[in-house]
């Protein structure tokens, strides 16, 4: 059984069969839990209804790098409030965003640092959005002391160093559609070598599809693909894939007790 560690299962693109979709992902590729993630204003609402309509599926509740230049004291104070609500188990995503810039990089970096300050005083785990910006990332978590909650860098696209100076700060790494790609180097070797306890596999639904689903709407379900493909490369069974990365989440997001 399988734990998506990142999905966005209330997204405009699944307003049509949200619920099918659910279903398809237990009944067929034997997904147990779900973490849906909210990122701002409109998507923390949704996504905490999801949790609780789901008794299998968990949220966390957070600012995107996009959105940073809209994020308010209130909006954080807000957030704060959530973290006290059962099914919020961490707070993200947050980070760094330089390939869009939606917002200007002095502003994501402050925003970021806030919220890291928020996990620790909350004590949650902190969902890692980095594009472009590995290094500042990197920085910022060391400088705002993150290995105190750890986390998840999320749809890692780094190199072994940056993997190495992730891991060395207490966060796990997942992987998601990307390793699927025939062409994708470095997320394949990032496979291998990442420790068996600080792996996650994630989908990033409704993006980021795998093989051979890449260009369509990605599914909760098709995380099965992803550790089907992180099995293969690391030369053991998908059970054991399946069992080990469960049990990761599970620790990671202080499920182990309640699960």
């Amino acid at each position: 059984m399988l734990f998506d560690t990142h999905a966005h299962l209330n997204d405009a693109k699944f307003a049509e069969d949200q619920d099918e979709v659910i279903q398809r992902a237990r009944e067929e590729y034997r997904v147990r839990y779900i973490l849906n993630v909210g990122y701002n204003r409109e998507t923390i609402p949704t996504s905490l209804a999801l949790a609780e309509k789901y008794d299998f599926i968990y949220t966390s509740v957070g600012w995107h790098p996009h959105d940073a230049v809209h994020c308010t004291e209130e909006d954080l104070e807000w957030i704060r409030s959530l973290t006290r609500h059962p099914k919020v188990v961490a707070l993200g995503e947050m980070g760094l965003d330089y390939y869009w810039d939606n917002s200007p990089r002095d502003v994501q970096k402050e925003v970021f640092r806030k919220q890291i300050r928020l996990a620790r005083e909350v004590g949650l785990p902190i969902i890692i959005h980095d594009r472009d910006a590995h290094e500042d990332v990197v920085q910022i978590l060391k400088e705002e002391h993150a290995e105190e909650v750890g986390g998840v860098m999320h749809c890692f696209s780094g190199d072994l160093h940056i993997m190495e100076a992730c891991l060395e700060l207490n966060f796990m790494i997942g992987l998601g559609g990307p390793v699927t790609f025939k062409n994708a180097k470095l997320p394949k070797e990032i496979a291998v070598q990442v420790p068996e306890d600080r792996l996650l596999i994630e989908t990033d639904c409704p993006y980021l599809a795998p093989h051979p689903f890449r260009g369509k709407r990605n599914e909760t379900g098709y995380v099965r693909l992803v550790a089907e493909q992180i099995a293969e490369l690391r030369g053991v069974s998908f059970e054991k894939l399946a069992q080990l990365t469960m049990d990761n989440a599970k620790r990671l997001f202080g499920l182990t007790e309640r699960l």
